[in-house]
């Protein structure tokens, strides 16, 4: 495997792009704020015609130690002996249907020699959750998955993904990747602190919460935000909900996407389920620094301890809440990995991974998660 990573700050450095060998494919995070994306994806696909494309909006995108703005954080790679392939579904033709759209894309990557699916998606009306469930409906549990959703910094309020030279939202792409020489490691830690009474979903329909112990979920959220209500959605972030039912008995992390004052719901990027049981969580820096360090702990025990390229996905709420102090979680991950790899990844609005190889994908927020690659 041959990687080759920039840091690309305006669309008219394409000129002097030079990559040192023929990429397979190009993964690029994309500040929402980059002027001439299109120009820029246009370029790119010129000089390099037969190289595919992947990415996606972000709330920040990494780049070796770094944690930029207003940048594409882009990396080529090339396999040795590794196939792949991408397809894209548009949420509007499954009618915003997440299972159907992640059903479809994995009946479009399917394969004998299939290895691992890495996906990229809308980070606003697609639920997390149920692409998740669609993607795993036919492909055998071999197959493992990992991925994020976009980002829009701070604003919520627009993301997109990158399928070859097309920008487009409300949509989803995915890398299928094939063969047996293909190692993948993955890892999903959080380092959040639940504190408050455990709390019953009494009414709720997918990923949209109306009720907690038969009270309008939205009027007893607003409760615990105090002054910081005025800022939702995005004060949400500060303050996710810890929740566990019959499906996840490792509890799972639910932020905020968006707040319906008419009907007092809130709703969030993977399912809540009537009858699961919420906590509300607060940060705590040093946990959320630890918790990045154990991810790339178990993700590097998953790929044999052979690193040639590191995916870091992690979520806007960590990002929030650290500020300054960002970058600390990226360099703790690249402090375990050492110097012989690449990373790269963005700041989203959910991540998807098992919590480790021996459990089963789901959707995270607030977690660090990691996807290894290496051949």
């Amino acid at each position: 495997m041959n990687v080759y990573q920039s840091k690309i700050t305006d669309s008219s450095t394409i000129k002097d792009l030079s990559v040192p060998f023929t990429p397979d494919i190009f993964f690029l995070f994309i500040s929402p704020s980059f002027k001439n994306v299109e120009g820029f994806l246009d370029e790119l696909h010129a000089k390099f015609p037969n190289t595919k494309c992947i990415g996606c909006s972000t709330a920040g995108e990494i780049l070796g130690d770094q944690v930029l703005d207003d940048t594409i954080a882009l990396t080529a790679v090339s396999f040795d002996n590794t196939r792949t392939e991408i397809t894209s579904v548009s949420m509007k033709e499954y009618q915003n249907d997440s299972f159907k759209a992640g059903k479809k894309i994995s009946e479009a990557l399917m394969a004998d020699d299939l290895k691992h699916i890495f996906v990229l998606s809308d980070g606003l009306i697609v639920n997390g959750a149920e692409l998740v469930k669609g993607l795993h409906a036919n492909i055998s549990p071999a197959v493992s998955i990992t991925g994020g959703l976009a980002g829009d910094g701070y604003d919520f309020e627009k993301t997109f993904i990158v399928h070859n030279d097309k920008v487009i939202s409300e949509q989803i792409v995915a890398l299928g990747l094939y063969g047996d020489q293909l190692k993948v490691g993955f890892g999903s830690k959080g380092g959040w602190d639940s504190f408050g009474i455990e709390r019953t979903v009494t009414k709720s329909k997918d990923n949209i919460l109306y009720e907690l112990d038969g009270q309008p979920a939205l009027e007893l959220y607003k409760s615990f935000l105090g002054e910081k209500a005025k800022e939702l959605p995005g004060s949400g972030l500060l303050f996710p909900l810890s929740m566990r039912d019959e499906e996840n008995k490792i509890p799972v992390v639910r932020t905020i996407l968006s707040v319906n004052e008419e009907e007092q719901s809130l709703t969030f990027a993977g399912n809540i389920p009537q009858g699961a049981y919420v906590r509300l969580m607060k940060a705590n820096i040093d946990r959320i620094i630890s918790g990045a360090e154990q991810s790339a702990q178990i993700s590097k025990k998953g790929a044999e301890d052979e690193h040639q390229l590191a995916f870091l996905i992690s979520c806007v709420g960590r990002r929030l809440v650290m500020k300054q102090l960002v970058e600390e979680e990226v360099e703790a991950v690249n402090e375990v990995f050492g110097n012989n790899i690449f990373t790269t990844g963005f700041y989203s609005y959910g991540e998807i991974a098992p919590f480790d190889k021996f459990s089963a994908c789901t959707l995270h927020n607030q977690t660090m998660t990691i996807t290894t690659f290496s051949e």
